[in-house]
């Protein structure tokens, strides 16, 4: 029998989580869930969460949502860059962080059910705070403490 402080605490990690929105911070933490996904010989999943002024404005109409989409393709290509150059799959998805009909649709629980969805074993939260070259519609720097609260899974913060 193995003593207490023989316990295998490997982790074991399939699926890599990083939530992006444009932002540096959240370019940080792909290049972080990459690396993890390396170490571990994971995937990685980049969901691309879409701000509440951003979401708005295409329901609205106010803004082009093709100029938003080549944006955000631009941003995920470079993410996919990072992936190639480590030989890590990634898969990515796009989700509106907002919801004016569902009070429970939020960023953090956006995360969550995608983490869910594609059965990430670890997260990878940017946490810095947003600065001022950013583009429009960055969101999650104010999401990371409830994914680090409600997280079934390990979490990163960068």
């Amino acid at each position: 029998m193995a003593a207490a402080g023989d316990a295998d605490m490997s982790l074991e990690v399939g699926t890599v989580l990083v939530p992006v929105d444009g932002s540096d911070a959240s370019g940080t933490a792909a290049e972080y869930a990459v690396a993890v996904a390396e170490r571990y010989d994971a995937d990685v999943h980049a969901l691309f969460v879409l701000g509440d002024d951003v979401a708005r404005s295409i329901v609205d109409g106010d803004v082009d949502e093709d100029g938003i989409a080549d944006a955000h393709q631009s941003f995920l290509a470079d993410v996919r860059e990072l992936a190639d150059a480590a030989d890590v799959t990634l898969g990515t998805s796009v989700m509106h962080g907002f919801s004016t009909r569902r009070k429970t649709h939020h960023p953090g629980s956006v995360i969550l059910d995608c983490a869910d969805d594609v059965d990430a074993d670890f997260l990878v939260m940017p946490r810095e705070a947003r600065s001022s070259v950013d583009p429009p519609g960055t969101v999650l720097e104010k999401v990371a403490e409830y994914v680090l609260l409600y997280a079934s899974q390990p979490v990163l913060s960068v």
